[in-house]
């Protein structure tokens, strides 16, 4: 009986796909080469040996910068989902012990949609480490890790804002959202529903509609996703949300609907300055839960 032979398929190596993560995130194989600490023909090296090994261009090249490819673009999800596990599974390994109360905080639609996932996977990797978490406005937090009152907190913000401290960890969508078949976004003024001043959504949600030249009124005020969702059902308002928030009868609107375009904001975080193991590793497992949605 014939077995029909299989060879087995290769290897991604770790350090190889840090340096192809850290060409991507800067667009430069020099600035790349100097994060990994590599020399610039090491890292050009990798790269071609990377794409010799998978069969295709990864970046696409020119006198001043890269940029990735589809197929790239496509690397880059694993890539980043492979080294964000990796990290976790070694610092199981070498911190088992670890010890400590983290004061963690977030703002309620990142709460919802990140924090179940990073908690649960951060007690059981470090069950000895308390951490306490509380849910506010992003710059409130912010505020509050720069005055040493919390420890690390995941904020929004949007990407012309100028932070002194943080890390970009993602990108999302915001979009006007209404209720499927409703009619809150024809009347004049426009309602809306709003967050509190200072909610990074409704500075540009206000800013987009002045400039568009819409008439608008706050016609519901809450400071929870649950509150904007119920004003958008009873079809009572429009409200600027996270695209990923669209589902079951709420639904997109824009430009046919006489509503301007919202643009993206970022997810970060940011810590306190020497910071403790215990606060750097809710950080690696907060940055493998953006990547895992990415």
């Amino acid at each position: 009986m014939n077995i029909a032979m299989r060879h087995a398929l290769p290897m991604l190596e770790i350090d190889v796909l840090k340096t192809f993560v850290a060409i991507a995130e800067t667009g430069n194989f020099t600035t790349a080469a100097e994060a990994v600490y590599r020399t610039p023909s090491a890292v050009s090296m990798q790269i071609k040996k990377l794409e010799d090994l998978l069969g295709c261009a990864l970046f696409l090249r020119d006198a001043r910068s890269v940029s990735l490819t589809p197929k790239g673009e496509v690397l880059l999800g694993f890539a980043r989902r492979m080294l964000a596990l990796n990290n976790e599974a070694v610092t199981r390994f070498l911190m088992p012990d670890m010890q400590g109360v983290v004061r963690l905080g977030a703002p309620e639609d990142l709460g919802e949609r990140i924090l179940p996932d990073v908690l649960k996977r951060f007690g059981e990797t470090f069950p000895n480490v308390t951490v306490d978490v509380m849910i506010g406005q992003s710059n409130v937090m912010r505020k509050r890790v720069e005055e040493r009152r919390m420890d690390i907190v995941i904020y929004n913000s949007f990407p012309s804002e100028t932070l002194r401290e943080g890390e970009v960890l993602m990108q999302e969508r915001l979009v006007w959202v209404g209720r499927r078949c409703g009619t809150a976004h024809l009347r004049e003024p426009l309602p809306v529903s709003m967050w509190e001043d200072g909610c990074v959504w409704r500075a540009d949600a206000i800013d987009k509609l002045t400039k568009a030249g819409r008439a608008h009124r706050v016609a519901f005020l809450s400071a929870h996703t649950t509150g904007q969702k119920a004003a958008i059902l009873a079809d009572l308002a429009v409200a600027p949300l996270p695209r990923y928030l669209v589902q079951g009868d709420l639904v997109e609107l824009g430009p046919l609907e006489g509503l301007p375009g919202l643009g993206t904001y970022n997810i970060g975080i940011q810590m306190i300055e020497d910071a403790s193991a215990p606060v750097l590793a809710v950080a690696e497992h907060v940055r493998a839960a953006c990547l895992a949605l990415v």
